[in-house]
């Protein structure tokens, strides 16, 4: 790829970048509630605040985050903040910032999605192949129809459904948590198990709810790729049928799936988000939840943003390795 396209890239993400923010900086603006107040008027619902107190504590935390000043200076210093990634900090964990609870909670999301984007991708994208190669066992394309139906449901009903049968009803996995009540976190073995085993039920909602999606598509690119020239060249050339299905077909249908994963990249967050928050998880969705729960404005702009330009920089990156794995691509 060339430099040329290499830096029209980087500037769309810059772009992105701005556009992001911008939105994250005015849409709760519309709103007529100051998020300072709502915060303190529910904190002297149960703390005792004197009215005095109260409004003297307002109007410090308005000043302290800037939001006495007019709404075009706001955005100029939020903007500027953006470009010097500080995302500010925490009202309800004050002095925590918002980067701290990022990196507490990260771990947890990124090893989540990491691996059931992994292998529903992997385990889509082969029976979908093998369900279109008319080689294959009946018995084996087969297996790939169950996965197709449940393409239309989403992830937390799927999260729901094996929550109540699996973990409640049968009590074969936790209800939910990260790990077991009453067990401290280290490095040994037991706890990985443990918490691999807690895994469980959150990595397969999400990867029953996006496998069918992979499957579909790919067998759709399977039938395409049987007529082509290469394919059939291969065969009379009396190639084996898996020299065929690895060299020719299965090669070639996945150069348009990771495309799709790309495109796919913002509903896999998003969805990973809700189950983590569905199960408990200490990773992004909960910290996120709590914010709004809690009205901790400033964590919510934090890791809304996070998340748009972590999926942004994700489809630039898929982008520009995506030459690497066709060549045939040249820039015109």
């Amino acid at each position: 790829m060339s430099a040329r396209r290499i830096i029209q890239r980087l500037l769309f993400l810059v772009l992105v970048v701005w556009a992001a923010s911008t939105i994250t900086f005015f849409i709760p603006r519309l709103s007529p509630k100051n998020p300072i107040r709502e915060r303190f008027a529910q904190l002297a619902r149960t703390g005792g605040f004197s009215p005095g107190d109260l409004e003297k504590i307002i109007a410090s935390m308005n000043t302290k985050f800037g939001l006495d000043k007019p709404l075009l200076q706001q955005y100029t210093e939020y903007i500027g903040s953006i470009a010097r990634f500080d995302l500010g900090v925490s009202l309800n964990q004050f002095p925590k910032t918002v980067w701290d609870l990022i990196a507490e909670s990260l771990p947890w999301t990124i090893t989540l999605l990491l691996v059931t984007t992994v292998l529903s991708f992997v385990l889509g994208n082969l029976l979908g192949a093998v369900a279109a190669w008319p080689r294959a066992p009946s018995w084996l394309r087969a297996i790939a129809t169950p996965f197709v139906l449940l393409q239309g449901v989403p992830p937390v009903l799927l999260a729901l459904f094996l929550l109540f049968f699996i973990a409640f009803r049968l009590k074969l996995l936790p209800l939910g948590s990260a790990y077991s009540t009453g067990r401290i976190p280290d490095w040994s073995f037991s706890f990985i198990l443990d918490v691999a085993r807690h895994q469980i039920l959150p990595a397969l909602s999400l990867i029953f709810g996006t496998v069918g999606g992979w499957v579909l598509s790919m067998r759709g690119m399977g039938v395409t790729i049987q007529g082509e020239d290469y394919v059939n060249f291969a065969e009379h050339k009396g190639l084996s049928g898996y020299t065929i299905f690895r060299n020719y077909y299965l090669r070639n249908a996945l150069l348009p799936q990771v495309t799709g994963l790309a495109l796919a990249l913002g509903n896999v967050v998003v969805s990973g988000i809700v189950v983590e928050q569905f199960f408990g998880l200490p990773g992004l969705g909960q910290v996120l939840f709590a914010a709004i729960q809690s009205n901790d404005f400033l964590v919510i702009y934090g890791i809304v943003l996070f998340i748009t330009i972590a999926v942004a920089s994700l489809m630039v990156l898929v982008e520009l390795l995506y030459p690497l794995l066709d060549p045939r691509i040249r820039e015109a």
